[in-house]
């Protein structure tokens, strides 16, 4: 019995609590893009419409936030246990998560400057990567899972692409930002179902 403990405990401790300790960063990094938040200087449209820059990074920010919060959620549904790679993974998940309220504030201030988009792109392609790095965990061949050879394959090719998309928004906007907004905005489309469309029981 001590020895099944010692060979096997990382694997059989429950997920839950990486679920839960999760949950809470997602809320303190949409709280703290809510409390960087400006009010108009004057009570006009005129001065509301001056904050577009604002609206826009925190709209896509907390989209994104959103939909890397549903596909989190949805991936730890297959994790077996929690292993020190899934906890490891998942502490690298969030932190890249946690980098985006500084680079939305930087971008609204900036007005949507090269630089600030371009590496808005990089951590946006930084949180596939980590999400990944979870895909391969949850849904690895180490261990049998619910999901389909086949879905977890479709994954794994749409994660690639999306890095791949990411990687192109960041450099495309160090000369035009407005169209890296445009890549970064098309890859969040591709996110929002977690399940593979056409592939139920994933």
């Amino acid at each position: 019995m001590t020895t099944d403990k010692k060979m096997h405990g990382p694997e059989e401790s429950a997920p839950e609590r990486v679920n839960a300790f999760s949950d809470g960063v997602f809320a303190i990094v949409i709280t703290i893009m809510v409390l960087e938040l400006k009010k108009p200087e004057e009570p006009t449209f005129g001065a509301l419409f001056h904050l577009w820059p604002t609206w826009i990074s925190y709209a896509v920010s907390y989209l994104f936030i959103a939909i890397v919060w549903v596909n989190h959620h949805y991936l730890l549904k297959y994790a077996k246990g929690a292993s020190f790679r899934l906890i490891w993974g998942n502490f690298a998940h969030l932190f890249s998560v946690s980098l985006i309220p500084i680079l939305t504030v930087w971008i609204a201030e900036s007005k949507l400057a090269a630089v600030p988009v371009a590496l808005y792109a990089g951590v946006f392609m930084l949180v596939n990567v980590t999400y990944l790095v979870l895909a391969w965990e949850c849904l690895g061949v180490r261990r049998p899972t619910a999901a389909a050879v086949r879905t977890r394959k479709l994954l794994h090719i749409r994660s690639f692409f999306t890095i791949s998309l990411f990687f192109l928004a960041m450099v495309v906007s160090f000369w035009f930002p407005y169209l890296g907004l445009g890549l970064i905005c098309c890859c969040l489309g591709l996110y929002l179902r977690p399940e593979i469309p056409g592939k139920p029981g994933y």
